[in-house]
């Protein structure tokens, strides 16, 4: 599958299929810094992902009043 990850911008390719959690162990990704999405979708970590997927991975921004 096509994964891609921001910050910074690359495109790795990993095998599938994979349960997201695994997907974010392999490629040693803290799973709350991030935001899964497939196919345009956004997905809890325990989606089976296909190796036919495209998954993007977003990293989370948060942010507060001052």
């Amino acid at each position: 599958m096509k994964v891609l990850l921001r910050n910074p911008r690359r495109e790795v390719e990993v095998e599938g299929p994979i349960v997201a959690d695994v997907l974010l162990r392999r490629l040693e990704i803290n799973p709350e810094t991030v935001l899964i999405i497939c196919n345009g979708t956004l997905v809890p970590r325990d989606t089976r992902l296909a190796d036919t997927d495209e998954v993007e991975l977003r990293p989370v921004i948060s942010g507060g009043a001052a």
